[in-house]
């Protein structure tokens, strides 16, 4: 069943990649910082300006903190993203000479870093995949189609929904990324991790939407448990 998913996602968004715009590994560390709870569309935004006006990491680290909170404002949790951002700067300068680390464990010694984030900027600047990239669209696909077993991802906000007068649940929306990506490591072919996450984002924003899923026009809607068709 993986495998078939897999294929009928490949051959559906042939062409899924990040799209995050950066120039280098410090900048796309930079954009999925700013990507949290905000769209890609409004992050490339944002960065086209900071790509003028912060031009290298010592830019960042000079950077005026409520200067930068107005920066990148528009992608929301301004100050906690800023001081973050700056934060990650000064460290990757003192403690990486000023290069964005290539390993998770590294990584996730910066300020503002998580998994997801590693994995993305691991996957995307240095082609190295320590595992899956989980953002809300991966998590919220990997229950419908239960890719994963949810009783084993934690989360208590089921998220329902009433299928020939039967509620069922449809996806937990508090479950844990990273107990998703643990189970989707051992079920997902390791050669399949980086683009896994891309396609389950293409197909959950053209698609399998949030709220009314699409699923007349979803490949998938054979191998979906809680296809409404």
């Amino acid at each position: 069943m993986i495998e078939d998913i897999c294929n009928i996602l490949k051959k559906t968004y042939p062409h899924a990649k990040i799209v995050l715009r950066y120039r280098t590994p410090w900048e796309l560390l930079v954009a999925v910082m700013l990507s949290a709870q905000c769209t890609d569309v409004m992050v490339n935004k944002v960065m086209e300006k900071l790509f003028a006006k912060y031009r290298t990491l010592e830019d960042y680290i000079r950077a005026d903190l409520t200067a930068f909170e107005k920066d990148i404002k528009s992608t929301g949790f301004y100050r906690a993203k800023a001081k973050n951002v700056l934060a990650a700067a000064r460290l990757v300068k003192d403690k990486f000479n000023g290069v964005v680390p290539k390993t998770m464990e590294e990584l996730l010694t910066i300020p503002g870093v998580a998994r997801k984030t590693a994995n993305v900027v691991l996957g995307n600047a240095y082609g190295v995949f320590p595992g899956i990239a989980v953002d809300t669209h991966v998590l919220r696909l990997s229950q419908r189609l239960r890719l994963v077993n949810l009783t084993k991802i934690g989360g208590k906000r089921d998220v329902t929904f009433t299928k020939r007068g039967k509620t069922m649940v449809d996806f937990k929306k508090d479950a844990d990324p990273v107990k998703i990506e643990r189970e989707l490591m051992t079920v997902i072919p390791k050669k399949d991790w980086f683009t896994t996450t891309y396609l389950l984002i293409d197909h959950g924003r053209a698609v399998c939407k949030a709220q009314n899923p699409n699923c007349t026009a979803c490949a998938l809607n054979k191998h979906c448990p809680v296809s409404r068709v």
